[in-house]
């Protein structure tokens, strides 16, 4: 099967389409004929091992100290199940898909267990669409769910409000019921409105944390903010919550968590089957839709990691596998 490699960190170029064996799907896994993935910003760091601040060690000592662990990257993906294994109970071959793997989504094929985070495509979107959604979401919904719980009619600002983690947390955020104020930039206004957004603040033409609002949260995805400067456009017992975060971040978690004002909250949001099938739903009303910068052809896949490198894409870079077809089911 085809699939992008790299064998090594750097730029973008030493991702190539090369032919690997294609992976065979073990007793509890399917395996899925891929027709649509995405490069997230994950993808990114791990290629060029531009892993944040005090962390670069850490990622590297998981991902391959000198050279890569796993050569094909990707983690998003939609597809139809052409391949199960003997104790696959969930899935059949032919059903539509989507969902996370833990590596090798930028492929023709990819296999998953049925027990992660895989879940029935919503019929009403395509696969492209369906691609660009399980990152984003899911970490939007465990964020704002699990790691803050986020009441109805709490004030929230979503700084970075139009990327790929920021459409969805401006969406979901709204489910739950929350007046939110999303930031982003002169060209993201309409779009970010467009989600479901109360209010939008141009960050070209006005900075929050002067203008004397306070936020219940703060949410932060791209990793632009500090504690130290937003901490005057909290409330007295207000959260920071910073999707990306170094040794400062986790340090002030620490020392504020034992204190009654206002707290830097920090965590990691595993992929989990019960999250994907909630965004599913959530999918499947209509009530979250999926956001796309751009689509990109397999072959030109490098295009879309200089596109994510850019830190100035809008919802996700989706890259096209192949186009859904007749397809054979393996036996």
């Amino acid at each position: 099967m085809k699939a992008a490699f790299y064998d090594r960190y750097g730029p973008a170029d030493v991702v190539e389409i090369r032919e690997i064996d294609r992976p065979e799907p073990g007793p509890d896994e399917v395996l899925v004929k891929v027709y649509a993935t995405t490069v997230t910003t994950a993808d990114w760091r791990i290629r060029a091992s531009a892993f944040p601040g005090a962390f670069w060690l850490f990622g590297r000592l998981i991902y391959g100290l000198t050279v890569p662990k796993n050569n094909v990257l990707g983690s998003e993906f939609a597809g139809r199940v052409v391949a199960v294994g003997e104790n696959v109970t969930r899935f059949r071959m032919g059903d539509e898909v989507f969902g996370m793997a833990d590596r090798g989504a930028h492929a023709e094929y990819v296999a998953v267990s049925e027990d992660g985070a895989i879940a029935a495509k919503p019929a009403s979107l395509t696969y492209e669409e369906a691609a660009a959604a399980p990152f984003g979401a899911i970490a939007s919904l465990v964020f704002l769910r699990d790691f803050v719980r986020l009441e109805p009619g709490q004030r929230v600002l979503i700084n970075g409000a139009a990327g790929g983690l920021g459409v969805y947390a401006v969406q979901i955020a709204k489910h739950f019921g929350a007046k939110v104020t999303a930031v982003t930039s002169t060209g993201n206004v309409d779009l970010v409105r467009g989600l479901g957004a109360d209010h939008v603040i141009d960050y070209k033409r006005e900075d929050f944390t002067e203008n004397g609002v306070a936020y219940d949260l703060i949410f932060d995805p791209v990793g632009k903010t500090t504690f130290r400067q937003v901490r005057r456009a909290l409330t007295p017992k207000g959260i920071y919550l910073p999707a990306e975060f170094g040794l400062r971040e986790v340090f002030q978690s620490l020392r504020t968590s034992m204190t009654g004002g206002r707290k830097v909250v920090i965590g990691i949001n595993d992929d989990k089957r019960e999250d994907l099938e909630a965004v599913a739903a959530l999918l499947a009303s209509g009530e979250v839709r999926p956001v796309i910068d751009g689509t990109w052809p397999f072959t030109k896949i490098a295009d879309a990691h200089r596109r994510v490198e850019t830190r100035h894409k809008t919802g996700s870079v989706v890259v096209v596998v192949d186009q859904p077809t007749q397809v054979r089911l393996a036996a």
